[in-house]
């Protein structure tokens, strides 16, 4: 139901930004932009404008919301998710808690290669209901724009099928969906590392061009998955196909993933849980975006990425929630928010900003939304009544989400 919404006595409007702003870095995500005591027109699904309530406009075409006690913060942006999978995997949780390592737990035919076994019995439309849930659960937890990774089905088919499924979930739900082709997400078991290779290259990564189904390629650069020589060849090839590299980095060892990023010129590197100085040199020398995923370091507890340290260089940092069934188990963005916070000693204002505005420029999507600005989609999150910007990652077990709105409109369960 496209018209006008006015929402009026709006105790913060926050990440109010003009439309040539597309990252904060350094010192500058401390910075959250608010007007208080705020007004928000949305007309057909689109920002029209805002500003202090006493400059509210007088409307009798409009629905009105009054927001007297509420924050609006535009609705987050998850740069990296892998939400389309078929089964979790709470077993290989229990075997953590015992003590066994994600390396042991792949070497043993877990992780990934689980996760593929599973994803390889079920048909695309199966893929997409038993998927679906939980492109709705983190709409109702504020994300209205997500990455969506292929990676679990390590065939042509398999890999074709789960790039499907992720855009039906953007054309059957309010979340806007860019995907990504993640091929080399580990080396299936019955099939020779060469030959493996050699399928990514020479029929993956034209299939999914020619059918239109991924915005990105991205490569598992890591030890006992893919060197860095091997990324830099995917990656090189997928460019050729249009393909535009982001990259697993640096989550478990320092093997050189950040500068084989930036080498390709990969939108983002993402997790960064070993990096030192040189990786946070290289990347201020570049374009490449670092994404922190707290949620995975705080469940397979590994070291968190040194987010101080990336912030004093002047770096431009995202966080985002590796939504995935073995090592990242929930997409709940505000959780990712506290964590960022409480683990690596952001500020509220930094992880907001580092979830939103940068976010969106991690995803190309920076000119249609991520912050509050006049033309932007109205994707919004409106609170509960709250004290305070800082009361929304301080409760970190609490629902402090009243509604969501994509593009202007309610987000509700599907019937």
């Amino acid at each position: 139901m496209l018209g006008k919404r006015l929402f009026k006595n709006i105790k913060q409007l926050c990440q109010v930004r003009p439309i040539e702003f597309t990252l904060a870095k350094g010192t500058e995500l401390a910075v959250l932009p608010s007007i208080e005591n705020a007004f928000l027109l949305v007309e057909d699904g689109i920002i029209k404008s805002f500003g202090k309530m006493q400059d509210c406009p007088q409307l009798v075409d409009a629905i009105e919301h009054d927001c007297s006690e509420k924050i609006i913060l535009p609705g987050f942006i998850d740069a990296h998710t892998h939400l389309v999978f078929a089964e979790p995997r709470e077993q290989e949780f229990v075997l953590k808690i015992k003590g066994a390592t994600y390396q042991q737990i792949a070497a043993a035919g877990g992780g990934i290669l689980n996760s593929a076994k599973k994803l390889r019995a079920l048909s695309e439309s199966e893929l997409f209901e038993r998927s679906l849930p939980r492109a709705y659960s983190i709409l109702h937890t504020g994300t209205t724009t997500a990455e969506i990774k292929s990676g679990y089905g390590l065939t042509l088919a398999d890999e074709l099928k789960m790039l499907r499924v992720a855009r039906q979930i953007g054309t059957h739900t309010p979340l806007t969906v860019k995907t990504t082709f993640l091929g080399a997400h580990a080396f299936p078991e019955d099939v020779k590392r060469d030959d493996y290779l050699k399928l990514i290259l020479e029929e993956m990564i034209p299939r999914v061009a020619e059918e239109g189904l991924a915005d990105y390629i991205d490569v598992f650069c890591e030890q006992g998955f893919f060197s860095v020589e091997e990324t830099i060849s995917i990656c090189e090839t997928g460019k050729r196909f249009g393909l535009t590299p982001r990259l697993h980095a640096n989550q478990l060892s320092n093997n050189g993933g950040v500068q084989a990023g930036i080498q390709v010129n990969a939108i983002s590197v993402d997790h960064l849980e070993n990096i030192g100085t040189d990786e946070i040199q290289a990347l201020v020398k570049s374009t490449t975006i670092p994404i922190a995923l707290p949620l995975a370091a705080f469940y397979l507890n590994l070291p968190f990425p040194p987010v101080r340290k990336m912030i004093e260089a002047g770096l431009p940092l995202t966080i985002a929630s590796d939504f995935n069934p073995g090592s990242s188990p929930s997409g709940n963005m505000p959780l990712i928010v506290s964590l960022a916070c409480i683990k690596m000693r952001m500020t509220p204002e930094e992880a907001f900003n580092a979830a939103t505005v940068n976010a969106a420029s991690a995803l190309q999507v920076n000119k249609q939304t991520g912050s509050i600005t006049q033309g932007k989609f109205a994707d919004l999150i409106v609170t509960k009544p709250v004290s305070s910007l800082a009361y929304l990652p301080y409760a970190i077990a609490e629902n402090w989400i009243d509604q969501v709105f994509v593009k202007g409109e309610a987000v509700s369960l599907p019937h």
